[in-house]
């Protein structure tokens, strides 16, 4: 695998955790899941029925710019571990039948022509194909019906830090 799925770093999942406002200043919304749709951006695996879960904005840019896209996530209320990086897929992906995938270059702009829906059983496919072109520094994986961010895919880097460790805007 030339390339792996980043969750949102753990420090800035606890932070929403411990109630740290959104992208847009909001305290984040806490409420049950009722199971399957509810994805949690930080385990990567969807929250289960009758789990705490809390919903927030989230813009997982270094900045503001045209390409900044915003919107709502999940995450489970009380802690869970971080997706494994080098685990491969997550069950956030490999549940999904389809998914919305853009690359975007080192500044964070879209690189024109990336954007496809996807068959998650491709989903390993199509990210070393978009990887291949040395304009896309990393690709955002969305819901294909909503648009809402899931995770984001960088090309592997045998001796790179953690990114999940970097924190991420809200």
């Amino acid at each position: 695998m030339l390339f792996h799925y980043l969750p949102l770093p753990t420090h800035d999942v606890r932070a929403f955790q411990r109630g740290s406002p959104d992208a847009y200043g909001n305290l984040p919304e806490r409420s049950l899941s009722e199971g399957g749709g509810n994805p949690c951006r930080h385990c990567l695996q969807d929250i289960k029925a009758g789990e705490g879960m809390l919903t927030l904005s989230l813009r997982p840019f270094s900045k503001l710019h045209p390409y900044a896209e915003t919107g709502p996530v999940f995450l489970h209320a009380d802690s869970c571990e971080a997706h494994d990086r080098t685990g491969g897929a997550p069950p956030i992906v490999t549940s999904r039948r389809q998914l919305l995938v853009k690359g975007y270059d080192v500044n964070e702009r879209i690189v024109y022509g990336t954007g496809a829906i996807v068959d998650c059983a491709r989903m390993d496919e199509h990210l070393e194909r978009l990887f291949a072109n040395s304009e896309v520094a990393f690709a955002d994986i969305r819901s294909a019906s909503n648009n809402c961010y899931f995770c984001r895919a960088v090309r592997a880097q045998p001796t790179a830090a953690s990114s999940s460790s970097k924190s991420l805007p809200a």
